[in-house]
């Protein structure tokens, strides 16, 4: 259980990155974005192994927010899971098969290296 004083988004963001670990999901970084870009407070990425791989991480993803209240994340990517971008207001995931991450390098865009952001797992 969480406390009072821990904010939504950082209970989210962990139980989130907790359903990619149980999904396999592989090379998952989690990024804060606060401060950055009125997009999102945190951006996690992820790879699956396969389209189907992808698209089963996106089902464990979808039922973390729901699961922690958020009733209707916005999905998009389904059914091609080339690249699935789950967006639940200020957590985004995006989910990739590994040579679709390799070429949008949301990493670099977004300063994986930055100091506050690490690498999860």
């Amino acid at each position: 259980m969480r406390s009072s004083a821990e904010p939504i988004t950082g209970f989210l963001a962990q139980t989130v990155l907790a359903r990619l670990e149980d999904a396999k999901a592989e090379d998952v970084v989690c990024l804060n974005l606060q401060g950055k870009t009125p997009l999102a407070d945190t951006m996690i990425i992820a790879t699956g192994r396969s389209n189907i791989h992808v698209g089963a991480i996106t089902e464990h993803v979808v039922k973390a927010f729901k699961d922690s209240g958020v009733q209707a994340p916005r999905v998009e990517g389904l059914p091609h899971c080339d690249w699935v971008l789950v967006d639940a207001g200020d957590i985004i995931v995006h989910l990739f098969r590994p040579e679709v991450r390799q070429f949008y390098n949301l990493e670099k865009m977004w300063g994986r290296d930055r100091p506050g952001e690490r690498r999860a797992g």
